[in-house]
């Protein structure tokens, strides 16, 4: 027994492209890109929210010492995190700041669910490519009975078919979805801890920000 004997190119091109256009049916397109452009992301470490804690602090110190304006130039990677000190040099309250952090975070968790379900979509349709691969393999089967060299051929189709697409399913889509699902989670639960601390700062820096200034009256003396 030797490796190639499971290998067919035309099982393989039925169950595969079969799964790829059964995906582009049922997934939007930005969807589907989505969950493409997120296999790039596996490899990485799960998302922990400590290094944006850390640069709050940072931030809250320098707020303390030189005001608000003083956030306008600092250097800030995360985009939620970038846009919640604008709000905040903008002199928007901490109710503002905080709804923006949790909008942000549940239309991060909804693209992240839709990458993932885009996977299951693809583990869902590929036995069923199987299937159709191993009907396609009988069909050729049964017109050429007169030549047992393409019976042979359209046999195995027909039983690596189902075993591609098997395999797909199993191994190659659904612990995609799997990682994909709990990586969100853990985004969304982790970028939840950083809510607190900027409505914080939002809080006490909004009114040093909307502060009007004062000017003390000239008394004239009338000679």
């Amino acid at each position: 027994m030797t490796p190639g004997m499971f290998l067919d190119p035309y099982a393989a091109v039925i169950v595969i492209g079969g799964t790829a256009v059964a995906a582009m049916l049922r997934t939007r397109a930005d969807d589907l890109g989505r969950a493409l452009r997120a296999l790039a992301t596996l490899p990485r470490r799960r998302f922990s929210a400590d290094p944006l804690l850390e640069q709050i602090a940072s931030l809250s110190r320098i707020a303390q010492r030189h005001g608000a304006v003083a956030l306008d130039r600092s250097v800030i990677a995360d985009a939620d995190l970038a846009t919640a000190i604008t709000m905040i040099v903008d002199g928007e309250g901490a109710e503002a700041v905080a709804e923006e952090l949790r909008r942000r975070r549940r239309a991060r968790a909804e693209r992240h669910a839709a990458a993932a379900d885009a996977w299951s979509a693809m583990a869902e349709a590929a036995p069923a490519m199987g299937m159709v691969g191993t009907l396609v393999g009988l069909v050729a089967m049964f017109t050429q009975m007169s030549d047992p060299r393409a019976i042979g051929q359209a046999m195995a189709v027909a039983l690596l078919a189902t075993l591609y697409g098997a395999l797909l399913a199993n191994l190659v889509a659904l612990p995609i979805a799997a990682r994909l699902r709990a990586a969100g989670r853990i985004e969304a639960s982790e970028r939840a801890r950083i809510e607190a601390p900027v409505a914080e700062l939002a809080a006490r820096e909004a009114p040093r920000a909307c502060r009007p200034v004062s000017f003390s009256p000239v008394r004239e003396d009338v000679a």
